[in-house]
């Protein structure tokens, strides 16, 4: 994933390039309404998934599909209305395009053998046809490449298909970018709906974007990414227009993201491609190239990637307002498309350059593992890109480099952090705008909502909405767990600051069992239904500079609990900080914070009850399991619903 950095970026002269408009990609099918509607009203029997029908019902004279089989696909409405059918190709015959016929670079220099050359059955263009301005083919012609493509025997009698070709070409779209479009609607039983199914699709994407923010917090984290390189047409396309030729779903799910470090700026050039309809800079290494990462991407078994310098918007374009806007929605999302995307390919030394890991980029700023972004992006499985044949993967482990063991053990099934784990894994990492890491760790939280992304947002501002759309249980471990109480602004949790620069809890694998739910009106942290007690506690006042520990639990320092039972006798126990903050000897109310029968000790959260049923935290401790036994049989403990501050 990218950092975005701001670079200055020369503005193109607007007359020497071509540019899309996602909202305007299809406005071309209005003209369909002035066709005759006279076949409209046939109505041929749709198709149901993978039914076998003999021929496509509903053709027009002089429209063939003597390449197709009868597997087909319906697509429906969210009421299960039948939309259209879409027919299976046979497989196409094989293509080939190569480094040499893409960029001009002879085969053997390439360093990296996959960006070499591509040979198989995706139905893929050259670039050279693929920049073909439409105007240049013609109506004609534009029909001829697609049919030539995709095995079909279309004629220009479908008025509904020459009515959108010569739309095309008033827009002015390229053959890529048309190809992009239709290629996943070509092989369809009844033309006549297609702009009925089109415009639903749009709109849909569309609506779903709209109500995925609500105020500054997007309701649907799982939201689907904007743009996809369709890697066959090689364009950036709108979603909606995606289709997975493999398994034939009308709309497959997620394209296959790409995951990358960016480069030093003096390592970076910035170009103005047909790939995204030179619609925004494109940052990538000088040494790199958008083609050849394109052909590695298709011997990898990629159709469609996600690659965010492709498909997110960047600093530096014409529409620097419109980009903002997008980025509220697109950055905090972009986890969803690494975690449900499939494999997630991973270029560990740079966008499109070869695997090279030398002896100190580990601790580089630069370094892929140590990006804020890239903590996201490990997915369920990862694929190393940019492979050579004497590379580092083909190692083996006993040359005992660090950085060779390291490729070894991300290619394995990595287990989930904990909670504190991914806390702890972002405090090492750096990104170019300090914001980035919080919102680096949305996705991570498993929060029903997230929150927007301002990059000009202060860092408290974003782990405050970070921290307020949590789940009950990560809150309350933020409350329970950690031994300090916050300071910015609310004491009950850690402020950021305190998150980065102090150490995490050194019990964090125990279980707690308060839940600090948040009313949105009130601006109120609630710990609902706490168990609490009121007690002296001393002896926890001095930190000495060398305390005992315990290889498990770090630094620990012994102090004790008096409480009074109901007869007002008093009773003391030991109990144990496992940290270096002070608790000076007072009378508290402690919360009983953790509850698991496998651990060893019991945690209690330290505070003052306050007028108005509030809670202020001033620490933690622990309990034994023993102790707590015996503190549990004075029945001393009552419940209560607190206001954190």
């Amino acid at each position: 994933m990218s950092d975005w950095d701001d670079d200055e970026v020369n503005d193109s002269d607007d007359d020497e390039v071509d540019t899309w408009d996602e909202m305007d990609l299809w406005d071309a099918v209005g003209v369909w309404d002035e066709v005759n509607d006279s076949d409209d009203d046939e109505e041929s029997d749709s198709d149901t998934d993978d039914e076998e029908v003999t021929q496509p019902a509903n053709e027009q004279e002089g429209d063939q599909h003597p390449e197709v089989t009868v597997s087909a696909f319906t697509e429906t409405d969210q009421d299960g209305e039948e939309l259209i059918t879409y027919y299976k190709p046979l497989p196409l015959p094989e293509v080939t395009i190569s480094a040499f016929t893409e960029t001009g670079i002879a085969e053997p220099s390439i360093i990296v053998p996959l960006q070499r050359a591509y040979t198989g059955r995706y139905p893929v263009i050259s670039s050279r046809l693929a920049d073909t301005p439409s105007a240049t083919l013609g109506v004609q012609g534009l029909s001829d490449q697609l049919n030539t493509m995709l095995g079909t025997s279309y004629t220009l009698d479908n008025q509904f298909l020459s009515s959108l070709l010569e739309d095309f070409i008033t827009i002015d779209y390229d053959f890529g970018l048309i190809y992009g479009c239709l290629r996943g609607m070509w092989y369809i039983n009844d033309w006549s709906t297609l702009q009925d199914v089109l415009g639903r699709r749009r709109d849909k994407d569309w609506e779903e974007r709209r109500d995925a923010l609500i105020g500054n917090r997007i309701v649907n984290p799982n939201l689907r990414p904007r743009h996809v390189w369709d890697l066959c047409s090689n364009r950036v396309v709108p979603l909606w227009t995606m289709v997975n030729e493999r398994k034939y779903h009308m709309r497959s799910p997620w394209p296959q993201p790409i995951s990358h470090a960016w480069v030093d700026e003096k390592d970076r050039a910035v170009v103005w491609t047909p790939i995204n309809g030179y619609q925004w800079p494109v940052p990538i290494p000088k040494d790199a190239d958008l083609n050849l990462i394109r052909i590695e991407m298709l011997n990898l078994g990629l159709e469609y990637a996600w690659l965010d310098v492709l498909c997110l918007r960047q600093v530096g374009g014409p529409e620097e307002d419109l980009r903002i806007e997008e980025w509220k929605v697109d950055v905090p999302t972009i986890g969803a498309v690494y975690q449900n995307g499939g494999d997630v390919v991973c270029y560990l030394s740079g966008l499109g350059r070869p695997l090279r890991l030398k002896e100190g980029d580990l601790e580089s700023d630069r370094c892929w593992f140590r990006r804020a972004w890239t903590l996201q992006e490990y997915g369920s499985r990862r694929t190393i890109a940019g492979d050579t044949p004497d590379g580092q993967l083909h190692v083996k482990l006993t040359d005992g480099t660090l950085e060779t063991g390291l490729l070894l053990n991300f290619k394995r099934p990595q287990q989930s952090m904990s909670f504190f784990g991914v806390l702890k894994e972002m405090q090492r990492r750096v990104s170019t705008n300090p914001v980035d890491k919080i919102a680096g760790l949305a996705y991570l939280m498993h929060c029903k909502t997230i929150p927007a992304y301002y990059e000009s947002q202060s860092l408290e501002e974003a782990w405050t909405a970070l921290v307020n759309s949590m789940d009950e249980l990560y809150r309350g471990c933020l409350f329970s767990l950690c031994p300090e109480p916050g300071n910015a602004g609310k004491k009950w949790r850690p402020s950021w600051d305190q998150v980065m620069m102090k150490p995490p809890p050194a019990n964090d694998l125990l279980l707690s069992n308060i839940e600090v739910d948040r009313d949105e009106t009130r601006d109120e942290d609630l710990a609902n239904y706490a168990d609490c007690i009121e007690g002296l506690v001393r002896g926890l006042a001095v930190v000495e500079e060398k305390s005992p520990s315990l290889a498990s639990w770090g630094t620990i320092r012994l102090g004790e609990l008096i409480v009074k039972d109901k007869d007002g006798i008093e009773h003391g126990f030991e109990i144990i900080a496992t940290h270096t903050y002070p608790i000076p000897e007072d009378t508290y109310t402690l919360i009983d914070a953790r509850s698991d029968v496998f651990c060893p000790s019991y945690g209690w959260i330290v505070g003052r009850s306050l007028p108005g049923g509030k809670f202020e935290k001033v620490s933690v401790l622990e309990i034994s399991k023993t102790e707590h036994d015996r503190l549990e049989d004075l029945c001393i403990d009552e419940e209560h619903a607190y206001n954190l501050i």
